[in-house]
């Protein structure tokens, strides 16, 4: 018989990001704490905030994902107050868990948002949460994370009619698009400790396999580092441009699918930088949704939570690799930074 307390609350835990130009460079020096990155580094970076106003969107986009969650959780009975912590900026971890003590949480259950693992996008959460386990004190309350979704039939379907609500907007049916599905670049050295590629090359696989996209790439884009530092590859930018020069693009949907929300990474890289390069080539370019608040999503989120709740036997998930852990091994994701000059939301894809 467990000893542990039952489970009392739910815990999003997220990235975080500015909510206006005052918030900028001290939200990126926040994330950059520690690191060995130029000061001229960061005032680059802080001007891709002055294109949306010096505002990230997460924030918002997390308001509303809880807003759904409690939605999904009472109309589903689970009975659960929700949380909200972030790594880089207000709400953040130590004050979350400040609250939670407060209100006399002792064990909840996390979110990360984050849908696949590696160091940046799992551990280093882990981490994080730790700390501000330790900077709360005594009856902080203890804090697990549900398992990894990116194979579960929830996260599938959502990316699944992104993808054909993207082609449809283009007046294409998935099967006559080219579909580049995007993910985070990290550093090779990180990927070689963890299962990203992995999950992310079978989630595309079932994404493609549900929207009926035969043509499709898995791509990496907002990589950071020193070019002599080998990263994921190949880039996103890179990738349109070596398919059009081999044989012009028909149509093409990129899918984000290595992010949750439609941030500033989602925005710059792609809404801007992609959709330039496509409208300079001639390339009818739509860019799907990531998860967002789609329903199939938040259903997913519910769950996760549901299994851990012991109120489901069923653990569902697609493809070959099977439902992941809910407990992280020791060394699950470990990951030694070498701290190069780097953009500063760095692998999270969080920003």
């Amino acid at each position: 018989m467990s000893s542990l307390p039952p489970y009392d609350s739910f815990l999003l835990v997220s990235f975080g990001g500015p909510e206006g130009p005052d918030d900028v460079i001290p939200f990126l020096e926040n994330v950059l704490r520690g690191k060995n990155v130029p000061r001229e580094r960061m005032l680059e970076v802080a001007e891709h905030y002055a294109h949306f106003g010096g505002v990230s969107p997460i924030n918002e986009q997390n308001r509303e994902l809880l807003t759904a969650i409690k939605a999904e959780f009472q109309s589903t009975g689970i009975d659960l107050p929700v949380y909200w912590g972030n790594r880089n900026w207000a709400p953040y971890f130590a004050d979350t868990l400040e609250q939670m003590k407060a209100d006399g949480c002792q064990r909840t259950l996390a979110f990360f948002t984050s849908m696949f693992s590696s160091y940046s996008g799992c551990r280093q959460y882990r981490e994080n949460i730790a700390a501000a386990r330790q900077q709360v004190g005594d009856e902080a309350p203890l804090v697990e994370k549900v398992r990894m979704g990116f194979n579960h039939p929830g996260f599938i379907a959502a990316m699944a009619e992104h993808v054909k609500a993207a082609a449809a907007s283009i007046d294409c049916p998935p099967s006559d698009v080219k579909l580049l599905l995007t993910a985070h670049s990290i550093p090779l050295s990180m990927a070689e400790n963890c299962d990203y590629e992995i999950q992310l090359r079978e989630a595309s696989r079932l994404v493609a396999e549900a929207c009926g996209a035969s043509d499709w790439d898995l791509v990496y884009q907002s990589r950071s580092g020193p070019p002599t530092q080998p990263w994921l590859e190949p880039d996103v930018l890179d990738e349109i441009a070596r398919l059009d020069d081999e044989q012009k693009i028909p149509a093409l949907v990129i899918l984000p699918i290595g992010f949750v929300s439609d941030h500033m990474e989602v925005m710059f890289d792609l809404d801007e930088e992609a959709a330039e390069l496509c409208a300079e080539r001639g390339i009818p370019m739509a860019r799907a949704a990531s998860a967002g608040t789609s329903p199939a999503f938040v259903k997913m989120i519910r769950s996760l939570v549901e299994e851990r709740l012991e109120r489901v036997d069923e653990r569902p998930a697609l493809g070959d690799l099977g439902p992941w852990h809910d407990v992280c091994p020791a060394d699950c994701c470990t990951y030694t930074p070498r701290r190069p000059a780097s953009r500063p939301e760095g692998a999270s894809g969080q920003g």
